[in-house]
């Protein structure tokens, strides 16, 4: 099935082509690696290697965290997946801005039309690279949660090469540093343990060092509770009797069904067990923003807000 929607995108761009072409208005630029005048930057990333304009004109983007950084440039951004954009990016949503259908299901026709001389995918979008680049360049830019800062400060420095903003993304990421290595200095000092908890329609998950949100222990500085976490994209399935027997010093928990739009989990931490660990016992369990750490995490916004309401939780 994979293969055929491959080739029924492939096609689709093929004869819209065509379709343009006929018409004389094509998507094609009057810069190409041919022309000595055009200033082209490649980037190398894990996909592969993306040719393309150092200023783009167009952008589509299918993660919220880069939408997050090119809001803080005024980068003009012409389609994006509306469907669960975080609060702090609702401009987004107005009818200036294309949807471009969701983080998981891209509108591939649409796409096509906006003519994009530049696409940015992440995570959710890795099998789809090929039907990406077959409508205009792409590049694949992701966070690693086992280094959320190397890979962090990386994406950064890439955007700051495509759009010509190296200082202005240097500053943002040394103002970031900064901060984490504020908290990381008083969670360090507290010598304490923690453990993420996301909670989903009744279901729990845990994520330790290696995972998605490894950044609580790695970068922020909290000991973990469970140094034997599987690190599965989903987390570790797990059960009331487990967070007692960790026993966190700190709970950090984030209700998936928040973004999702499933049945909210409220609630669902008010019980014996619970109250049993000594999280609950010091009043250190803290409930997170799901449209921050779900999606939006890796943003310039996005990440200053996650070290505030972990500082604010050790206050």
């Amino acid at each position: 099935m994979k293969n055929i929607r491959k080739y029924l995108v492939l096609a689709i761009v093929v004869l819209m082509a065509f379709s343009l072409a006929a018409c004389g208005n094509t998507a094609e630029s009057s810069k190409t690696p041919d022309n000595p005048d055009a200033n082209m930057v490649t980037i190398q990333h894990e996909l592969g290697e993306t040719s393309l304009e150092s200023k783009p004109e167009r952008v589509v983007v299918f993660d919220y965290g880069l939408l997050d950084a090119l809001d803080k440039i005024g980068a003009n951004v012409v389609g994006l997946p509306k469907a669960t954009l975080p609060n702090y990016l609702e401009k987004y949503a107005a009818d200036e801005y294309t949807d471009t259908g969701t983080l998981k299901e891209p509108n591939f026709e649409t796409i096509f039309e906006l003519k994009p001389d530049l696409i940015l995918i992440s995570t959710r979008q890795l099998d789809l690279y090929d039907e990406f680049k077959a409508i205009a360049p792409t590049v694949y830019l992701t966070i690693d949660g086992g280094d959320y800062m190397g890979s962090f400060r990386n994406n950064m420095e890439v955007l700051g090469r495509i759009f010509e903003e190296e200082d202005f993304f240097a500053g943002e990421v040394e103002k970031i540093d900064d901060a984490i290595k504020a908290l990381n200095e008083e969670a360090s000092s507290l010598d304490k343990t923690a453990l993420f908890l996301m909670v989903n329609e009744g279901s729990l998950s845990v994520y330790g060092l290696g995972s998605r949100y490894g950044m609580l222990y790695n970068e922020f500085g909290f000991k973990p509770a469970d140094e034997n976490i599987e690190s599965a994209t989903h987390g570790q399935k797990v059960s009331f009797e487990y967070i007692v027997e960790v026993n966190p010093d700190y709970l950090f928990v984030m209700d998936r069904a928040d973004v999702t739009g499933g049945e909210s989990s409220s609630g669902i931490l008010d019980n014996q067990l619970i109250q049993a660990t000594d999280a609950y016992k010091n009043d250190n369990i803290s409930y997170l923003d799901a449209h921050i750490w779900y999606v939006s995490s890796g943003g310039i916004t996005g990440t200053m807000r996650m070290v505030e309401q972990v500082t604010e939780a050790i206050k």
